[in-house]
């Protein structure tokens, strides 16, 4: 397995790994692993109850990147997810290192992975039939 930084290379894939981390000192010291690959997102969180939650990377439709100003101290960020699963409609990685390549990745390989399966981007405008009638 190659390593560069946070990113893998194995028979797999690309694989991003990355742990949930303090805000204050970027310290790793909580039970949140994310892990980014070229097909889903996976989030393994909890002590006592572990708790594993995945996301297609195909259901992914936009990506936004927020940094605080204490985050931008320790180099961390969060990388917003907003998904069409039915379990998390907004995803966070929070206060991870190396957001901005993460963020790249998931933009990169959702868009490859909607390509791959042929599914497109809809947009729910909550429209009413009465109103597509008129028009």
């Amino acid at each position: 397995m190659e390593q560069n930084n946070n990113i893998m290379e194995d028979d797999n894939g690309t694989v991003l790994e990355e742990k949930k981390r303090w805000g204050f000192f970027g310290l790793p010291f909580t039970f949140t692993k994310y892990t980014v690959k070229e097909n889903v997102v996976t989030i393994d969180s909890g002590f006592f109850t572990k708790v594993q939650d995945d996301c297609y990377m195909y259901k992914i439709q936009d990506v936004k990147l927020r940094k605080t100003l204490t985050q931008r101290w320790f180099k961390l960020g969060d990388v917003v997810c907003y998904t069409g699963d039915t379990t998390h409609h907004e995803l966070v990685l929070k206060n991870i290192r190396n957001s901005d390549e993460i963020k790249d990745f998931i933009l990169k390989y959702s868009e490859q992975q909607r390509i791959k399966r042929r599914t497109i981007n809809t947009l729910n405008i909550d429209a009413a039939i009465d109103d597509i009638t008129d028009i």
